[in-house]
């Protein structure tokens, strides 16, 4: 899936899975993102993370 794997990059790193979802987590953030292992994401879901992560929308761009 693409948005894990551009989390990925920005220091996110796969903590575990639960059902359908992977939960990242980032050393020294107290923050974790829980993505659905859909096909497609949301917008508002995919913008809700991408703040979460403490990302701009472009930062995560590049990152794709």
């Amino acid at each position: 899936m693409k948005a894990i794997k551009a989390f990925s990059k920005s220091g996110w790193v796969p903590h575990r899975q639960v059902g359908s979802h992977v939960v990242l987590r980032k050393e020294g953030s107290k923050v974790t993102l829980s993505i659905p292992k859909h096909k497609e994401l949301k917008p508002g879901l995919l913008r809700h993370l991408i703040k979460a992560a403490g990302l701009t929308v472009d930062d995560f761009e590049e990152l794709l």
